[in-house]
């Protein structure tokens, strides 16, 4: 039987088989397969990231050769046979093989990549059923992932044919540390994960925003009116005066300063100033260029010095110089340290703006619901969207739902919001469904990004290799809005001295504005920019005394009982000395081989060995940081998980089911779970900070122990009874003694359940004195990554060849997600060191933003150090963002062994490479 579509555009019948089955689609030639695909035909498991071909996210089968469909017109599938994700497991028998081993291994995180990496793959193993590493990295290599580091996929890949079926779901009371699959991964690897741009109402229409070209600019509008009335297919052009409610939002309350639309002046390039609704065919056509606006571009402070020069022009009339916030930490007499210090190592240091570089770009849609809206989109925030839609609409927060989708990717930039507002404000106008999606270069050019740093800092040791001081000095580029800049600047200063006992410290910073993007939360906060600084000056150290540079630092190491630079005592839980020695083998392995290559070599290649810590405090800065978990026993004895941690990728999907399950002593297969939308889930904060795992995790453990007393007293049983969930029933034994307590006729309590448990938790902190001096965070995870390069020294280009991690994560509630977080936070921190670098008004797009791909990635050998932190559940620490902390800065150090040559500037690109090991060369000659 032949599937027949009429779209909405004019155009021949294009005729093709679709996953076996004939179908015809009435639509142009020129459109994008992608579009026929997911729009007209309802197959979103092909997914859009670039709609350039650099991604590779929408790679399907076109006669069994896997092309990206963004880049086939439909006319060219006529008569051809076209295979989705949706369509693999019956065009190939590698397909149901591959995804089991996507989930055996971890390999499907975010998920967003997964539909095309699982295409790319199959073909691979089709022609070929024992492909080699190499083969599997080229195969894959066309499709980017900024999840996982790939090495889980290739993995996957390489043991398609020998991986076994799932094994059963662990017993109660045994998924605390068990490698069990993701609870959500069968939706990934089949592709019928909902993310931002894959479901919304029939009837939607389509907004778009008009933005700033210029990275300061005045602006009048014309006539607005004639515009709508001369395209038909518009509805109507929203502007600030279209606001009910406030015209501003932003994550940290006291600075909510960013506008819907900007009013009068834009303050970076790509600030919209209006949006633009209309029927999607007419909106698909509009040109935007012809949009009634007049641009009156201005002078632009585009660096901090010039925001900070006598005159610079003020985004912020209320901010003198410019300056959004100061940080400072000072503890003990910093330079009378320093002065007495035997050995001292100084130096300046700079990065540049770092693009999130997620595989989904935002999207979402909105509708009116009576006097209530409801937006669905992709988010890392939901109460926090939830509150500042409200402001924005004039509304009480209970008005506003959010219903999360699948995160494809988010590492910060998603906490702050994007297509919410404009869809939300349209939608509550026109009282009709509303989406949006952002394309790539309009994601790049708006959206937050890793602050740009300038470090200046100063460190001495004793001549026995011990740390007096350090003396710390960075501005951080937070651009035209304030998004995360007083996070960042209040961060770094706690965690500038590394992971180790610095008994006398000055860490003085400041979050500068200039009319550029707004630079927010990314993967570290500030920390991966101080530890570049920090851990190259601690290796000077180490060399000009002599010492071997992890020796150094096992020595340095901050123990339990001794104070950190903000003179909180941690006691249990401080795990990096064991993560530094746990890596002396591996230390002394690679240093041995790379000076037996280098005493080999007699050619352009030199290869070194690189070392660095870190620690990260999980949470909130010294602010309140709660999440609430509830659970609830159902008649038909199953559980419901009201679990409102949004998963981005990290896990905390099944990392949290774990943790309640083995607190209430059930079967993580007993659990339903409901994730993230406000009206069904309590708060559990955002997904930021390494902070689920920690807090929701807490939470859900007091959650299921709740539950489980409650249930104990119903049966009049004690604390040591077990406890066994059937079908429509409960059984408490105690020793010779059982009951079962039918559920069927229980009464419902207000939740809708017999029995519930609910739980709050706060991490305990205390504010920061004048001096930075109290108890900024609970916990801190701890790591260390030892990196071994290859350098070509007349091309200056790296290789890295392995990386090996150590991190003291408390406990691993789930070791195959935490060496997952491991293995992408390693990929972004190459990124960072040796890569990655966006200029405002270039590079806007995957081809020229080049992110680590296959063949970057080299092999990641992961060690779990379980130092339990005596507060988080069952002692587990976060991971997420202390993964890719060390690794930039253990590269660097690893440039310099192989060459002599200090990189101060990051990224460490060829010509820099090149340029600094010039200057070594010609400083010894």
């Amino acid at each position: 039987m032949l599937d027949r579509v009429r779209t909405v555009d004019a155009g021949p019948e294009i005729a093709f088989t679709l996953n076996g089955r004939d179908v015809a689609v009435v639509s142009s030639p020129a459109a994008r397969l992608t579009t026929v695909l997911r729009e007209d035909l309802g197959h979103t498991g092909t997914k859009v990231g670039c709609d350039a071909g650099d991604c590779g996210a929408c790679t399907v089968l076109l006669d069994d050769e896997p092309v990206c469909a963004c880049l086939v017109a439909a006319g060219q599938a006529e008569g051809r046979s076209v295979v989705t994700v949706e369509g693999l497991a019956t065009h190939s028998p590698n397909a149901e093989r591959l995804k089991a081993a996507f989930l055996s291994h971890g390999a499907a995180q975010c998920g967003i990549c997964t539909p095309g990496m699982l295409v790319a793959a199959t073909a691979l193993l089709d022609r070929n059923p024992t492909p080699t590493e190499s083969e599997v990295m080229d195969a894959i290599g066309g499709v980017l992932c900024r999840c996982t580091g790939y090495r889980k996929i290739v993995k996957a890949v390489l043991d398609a044919r020998a991986t076994p079926a799932q094994a059963d779901p662990p017993a109660a009371g045994k998924a605390v540390g068990a490698r069990i699959a993701r609870l959500d991964g069968e939706r990934k690897v089949s592709g019928t994960e909902i993310f931002g741009a894959d479901a919304w109402p029939a009837d939607c229409l389509v907004v778009r925003a008009v933005r700033s070209p210029h990275h300061r600019a005045g602006f009048t509008f014309g006539d607005i009116d004639a515009f709508v009335a001369a395209n038909p297919g518009v509805v109507r052009v929203f502007t600030a005066r279209d606001v009910p409610g406030e015209n501003r939002y932003g994550v940290i309350p006291p600075f909510a300063d960013q506008p819907v639309f900007a009013e009068r002046a834009a303050r970076f390039r790509g600030e919209a100033v209006a949006a633009v609704v209309g029927e999607p065919a007419a909106m698909a056509a509009l040109d935007l260029n012809r949009f009634p606006v007049t641009w009156q571009e201005l002078p632009a402070n585009t660096t901090i010095e010039a925001a900070l020069a006598e005159g610079a022009p003020l985004l912020h009339e209320d901010r003198a110089g410019n300056v959004l916030v100061r940080g400072r930490v000072v503890r003990g007499d910093v330079e009378a340290a320093l002065a007495a210090a035997d050995v001292i190592a100084e130096g300046e240091f700079e990065t540049g703006f770092v693009e999130h570089a997620y595989i989904e770009p935002e999207a979402g849609f909105a509708r009116r619901v009576g006097d209530r809206i409801e937006i669905q989109a992709c988010t890392q925030a939901p109460y926090m969207d939830r509150d500042d839609v409200a402001r924005i609409l004039g509304l009480a927060p209970e008005a506003v739902r959010i219903i999360p989708t699948a995160v494809g990717g988010g590492f910060g930039s998603k906490l702050d919001l994007s297509v919410q507002p404009f869809v939300a404000l349209a939608a509550w106008h026109l009282n009709r469904p509303v989406r949006m999606v952002y394309t790539r270069p309009e994601s790049i050019m708006t959206t937050t990004k890793r602050h740009p740093a300038r470090i200046r800092a100063r460190a001495g040791a004793t001549r026995e290799g011990r740390l007096v001081g350090l003396d710390f000095f960075g501005d951080f580029n937070t651009g035209a809005y304030s998004s995360w800049g007083p996070t960042v600047a209040n961060r770094v200063p706690v965690h500038a001295s590394g992971p180790y006992h610095v008994p006398h410290y000055r860490a003085l910073t400041r979050a500068v504005h200039t009319h550029l993007v707004p630079a927010g939360a990314f993967r570290g906060f500030g920390v991966p920019q101080a530890a570049i600084a920090q851990e190259q000056l601690y290796d000077e150290l180490a060399d000009r005394l002599g010492m071997d540079r992890l020796e150094f630092r096992i020595l340095n190491a901050l123990a339990p009982d001794q104070p950190t630079v903000t003179g909180q005592v941690l006691g249990e839980g401080v795990g990096i000395r064991a993560c530094l020695e746990a890596l002396r083998p591996h230390w002394r392995r690679a240093r041995e081989e790379a000076a037996a290559f280098n005493a080999a070599a007699d050619g352009h290649l030199r290869r070194g060995v690189g070392v660095a810590g870190m620690w990260y405090g999980c949470g909130n800065t010294s602010l309140p940081n709660p999440s609430t978990i509830r659970v609830g026993l159902k008649r038909d004895g199953r559980l419901s998980l009201h679990q409102g941690a949004v998963d981005i990728g990290q896990g905390s999907n099944t990392v949290i089911t774990q943790i309640c399950a083995d607190a209430l002593g059930a079967p993580v297969a007993r659990f339903d779970l409901l994730s993230g939308d406000t009206d069904v889930t309590p708060d559990c904060g955002k997904t930021s900070a390494s902070r689920q795992t920690f807090v929701t995790g807490k939470a859900a453990e007091l959650a299921g122990r709740g539950l489980r007393r409650a249930i104990l007293r119903l049966a009049n049983a004690g604390e040591a009874a077990e406890v066994v969930f059937e079908d429509g029933a409960v059984t408490v034994r105690a020793g010779d003694h059982a009951r079962r307590i039918a559920l069927a006729d229980l009464p419902l309590d207000a939740h809708g359940y017999v029995l519930t448990g609910e739980a709050t938790f706060d991490p305990p902190t205390s504010p920061l004195d004048a001096d930075g001096q109290g108890i900024p965070y609970a916990v801190y995870g701890f790591g260390v990554h030892m990196v071994e390069v290859e350098v070509d020294v007349e091309l200056g280009t790296v290789k890295a060849l392995k990386i090996t991690a150590a991190h003291d994560v408390g406990r691993a509630i789930n070791p195959t997600l935490v060496e997952g977080q491991i293995e992408g936070g390693a990929a972004q921190g190459l990124g960072l060191a040796l890569m990655e670098e966006f200029h405002p008004g270039r590079g806007e797009n995957l081809h020229d933003y080049l992110i680590p791909s296959a063949g970057d990635m080299p092999p990641v050998q992961s060690i779990l150090v379980e130092d339990a932190s005596p507060v988080g559940p069952f002692g587990a620490k976060g991971v997420g963002e202390q993964a890719l902390i060390p690794t930039a800065p253990a590269i660097l150090n690893a440039i310099h062994d192989a060459t002599g040559a200090r990189i101060r500037r990051v990224p460490a690109t060829p010509d820099r490479v090149r340029a600094a090991i010039l200057a070594a060369k010609s400083a010894r000659g």
